[in-house]
């Protein structure tokens, strides 16, 4: 079956889906309402739309195709009247099911024969199990016994955790395992894990990352673009579109692409979640980045620029990256750290100027709600769809990603988010390289070639009187 086009759109009375399906029998069409639950039927088209509120087919109800232009007009009646029904936009989000019930543990009731029946095969399974636990440490035991029970004790060790599995898994919610199998036969030049991806425990990603960006930082190049900065203050002062206040509207190509998304029901833990609103700040960080430094005019190493420094796509290794809760400043800081780290050792642009205006960008872009991280998330998804190799970390991250922040990101955390995000200061102590030291040693680098350019000057000066 093929998911039509549609948009949806309400008044104060009814809610009204206009749907795309050339080329049909208006007689054919199959209407049902169930509650939240329209579904609409006809060969070779289904769609199944699950409203935030219940609505009506009823006498005020009507249904109409426009053959000229191949569209069915469906109109419904909302139960409650007045009521407002949100993020009809988020095409996504009406498409995802029900939310499953949550599931109860079967009790099973034995009658009376079976029970006085399963005491007796307890009975023997018990004294077996008895005897088998007779051992030479129990002998121990009931020699202590004899000496006023003082046997003597330890605290157990925990156990290690056993994982018979070689492939670990990654990606959204740890969803995703077999995409780097064969990394080793395509040019993945963002892949900092080698042909060992799929079998690196998060512990060990996370030690290759931190080597790769130690083994990338260049003392000299950032000391260069710190001291000619001429290019990166035309960087610093420009204004990215999606950081303005006006309203979003999604155009038709970005409602196409809403509707090419899967169709998921996310079931996280608190903590999960909490995690995956720090690592939607490290993507849109790059996204920050390619953006400003690109001025939204993307080029082929924009692809490569997005997954170089988002650590959960080169490195498989989203934050957190510090005990405690994941949405703590401690927390909230040590996430942007290596977010600042790669963005000073491996593009072509390396300040700290610059990543410290990124995060200013991602807090303003985060104060909008969840339309305007959807927008960058899927211009992002555009960029590496089209790209031959890369288009597989859209599939391990992007794709759930614009699915989960349509139905289940929250506009006032996310707006609370970017707040704290716009009061965060981020050290430079504390991206493990001397930063401060090198700045100041280009800041005496520049104030001695200017002062030996003007003795320079002044000698010339001097002596052309005497050679008139």
């Amino acid at each position: 079956m093929i998911t039509p086009r549609f948009s949806c759109d309400q008044t104060e009375e009814h809610v009204n889906v206009k749907i795309y399906c050339p080329a049909i029998r208006a007689a054919d069409v199959d209407i049902h309402v169930d509650d939240t639950l329209l579904t609409v039927h006809i060969n070779p088209y289904f769609l199944r739309l699950n409203f935030p509120h219940p609505v009506s087919e009823d006498e005020e109800s009507s249904a109409r195709y426009d053959a000229g232009s191949g569209f069915l007009y469906v109109t419904l009646n909302k139960q409650v009247k007045g009521q407002e029904f949100k993020d009809l936009d988020l095409l996504s989000k009406l498409l995802a099911p029900r939310p499953t019930p949550a599931q109860t543990p079967g009790i099973e009731v034995l009658s009376a024969e079976e029970t006085d029946a399963q005491k007796v095969d307890d009975g023997v399974d018990a004294l077996s199990a008895q005897a088998e636990r007779l051992t030479l440490e129990q002998d121990e035991f009931l020699r202590a016994a004899e000496n006023d029970w003082q046997y003597p004790q330890t605290v157990p060790e925990p156990l290690e955790t056993l994982d018979i599995k070689a492939e670990k898994p990654y990606g959204f919610l740890d969803m995703h395992s077999g995409y780097m199998k064969h990394v080793s036969l395509t040019e993945n030049e963002v892949n900092e894990l080698g042909p060992d991806a799929e079998t690196m425990s998060p512990k060990m990603r996370r030690e290759k990352r931190i080597a790769h960006e130690d083994s990338k930082w260049d003392e000299e190049h950032y000391m260069a673009d710190y001291a000619d900065d001429g290019y990166i203050q035309e960087l610093l002062h420009w204004r990215p579109p999606y950081t303005s206040e006006a309203p979003v509207d999604f155009t038709e190509d970005e409602k196409l692409e809403m509707l090419g998304l899967p169709r998921r029901e996310y079931l996280a833990t608190q903590q999960q979640t909490d995690g995956l609103y720090v690592t939607l700040i490290t993507i849109l960080f790059s996204y920050a980045y390619e953006a400003r430094t690109t001025q939204m005019d993307s080029t082929p190493e924009s692809a490569w620029t997005i997954c170089s420094l988002t650590p959960a796509f080169s490195a498989l290794d989203p934050p957190p990256y510090a005990p405690g809760p994941p949405l703590s400043p401690d927390n909230l800081v040590s996430a942007l750290i290596p977010s600042y780290r790669r963005s000073l050792c491996l593009p072509l642009f390396r300040s700290f100027r610059l990543a410290d205006t990124c995060r200013a960008d991602v807090a303003t872009l985060l104060t909008r709600g969840k339309r305007a991280v959807l927008r960058c998330l899927l211009a992002m998804k555009r960029i590496l769809d089209h790209h031959e190799v890369y288009y597989v970390y859209s599939k391990l991250w992007l794709n759930d990603f614009c699915v989960w922040v349509q139905g289940y990101a929250s506009d006032a955390l996310l707006s609370d988010l970017g707040t704290r995000l716009a009061a965060l200061s981020v050290p430079k102590a504390d991206l493990g390289w001397d930063l401060e030291a090198l700045e100041q040693a280009a800041r005496a680098a520049l104030n001695g070639e200017y002062a030996s350019d003007s003795d320079d000057e002044s000698d010339d000066d001097t002596a052309a009187p005497g050679q008139l």
